[in-house]
């Protein structure tokens, strides 16, 4: 546990060499959704976790969890941690985006970048009605989910959901106006693609409030997040790799060749028979697209 001012940040790094990449998660995961890869690279690299404010073991924020705020949290985590620079970021999801703001604030601390089926951001960017009450569904499903995790519901349902039980209690389907129930199943699905061992840190984690608060908040600033990256701004000859997964939308496929090109040494590949949590899907890929970028930093060092 790191302190960054008042509040401290979980960090954990394996293997040696440099450049050290360091993960970063998707909206509401923490750093264990990275355990397939973090084996396979730190086979050959020093590769760190870490967990955003609020989620896995990490402090609640003091600020808004929006993608800047959480950029400028990494770059006070790593004034704190000796390890050289500069790195390689590898982002999921919203932490894709994370990584290409942390990017912009500090350039001379980034040596590659990895953008793992990074959230679309002209999909959020001044979204239609229909996005904005998916938004707004996911923040009131967050914030139920924090009144029953104080409760010690969740703790019940997902230790029947790991257990390989259906029998979720009525009370958390009918709080979450029947909608909970499934998406507690979908989110389940997506651990079980976890190492075993990981599962009751995960159970534990999602048991606590602050893990839905820090949800519901960063749910909710959403659309804000989305407009802190500067999309004028090329990236040079920064070696960048986008992973789009085989299930990625046209939209989503166009702004992450798009994203790609922003770099003389970028390229976008989409990856086979995976799905959105491409990292749990097809680690070999994630870790392969880390090797090549590691590799192209060379004459960057």
């Amino acid at each position: 546990m790191i302190d960054i001012g008042g509040r401290a940040l979980h960090w954990n790094v394996s293997g040696e060499g440099t450049p050290t990449v360091v993960l970063d998660a998707g909206i509401a995961a923490s750093s264990l959704s990275w355990a397939l890869v973090v084996r396979q690279v730190a086979e050959f690299a020093a590769v760190a976790t870490y967990d955003r404010a609020g989620f896995g073991w990490s402090d609640p924020a003091l600020h808004r969890c929006t993608a800047l705020d959480s950029a400028r949290d990494l770059a006070l985590l790593l004034d704190r941690v000796d390890i050289p620079g500069p790195l390689v970021l590898v982002g999921h999801s919203f932490g894709g985006l994370v990584a290409r703001i942390f990017q912009q604030l500090s350039p001379e601390r980034v040596a590659g970048l990895v953008l793992v089926d990074p959230i679309c951001r002209e999909l959020w960017r001044g979204p239609g009605e229909q996005r904005r009450r998916m938004l707004a569904r996911g923040v009131m499903l967050s914030k139920r989910g924090e009144f029953l995790a104080r409760a010690g519901v969740v703790k019940v349902a997902l230790k029947l959901l790991l257990s390989g039980s259906h029998a979720i209690p009525k009370v958390l389907a009918r709080a979450s106006a029947g909608r909970g129930a499934g998406v507690a199943e979908r989110l389940t699905g997506e651990v079980r693609k976890m190492p075993r061992e990981v599962w009751p840190a995960v159970a534990a984690h999602w048991s606590e409030a602050r893990c839905f608060h820090a949800m519901a908040d960063a749910l909710e600033n959403l659309p804000l997040s989305v407009t802190q990256l500067d999309e004028t701004r090329s990236l040079g000859d920064l070696p960048i790799s986008v992973l789009s997964a085989a299930s990625a939308s046209p939209a989503e496929l166009r702004e992450h060749a798009h994203d790609a090109e922003l770099s003389t040494c970028g390229e976008h590949v989409v990856t086979p028979g995976s799905g959105h949590w491409l990292q749990l899907d097809a680690p070999g890929a994630v870790v392969e697209a880390i090797r090549n970028v590691r590799a192209r930093t060379a004459g960057r060092m």
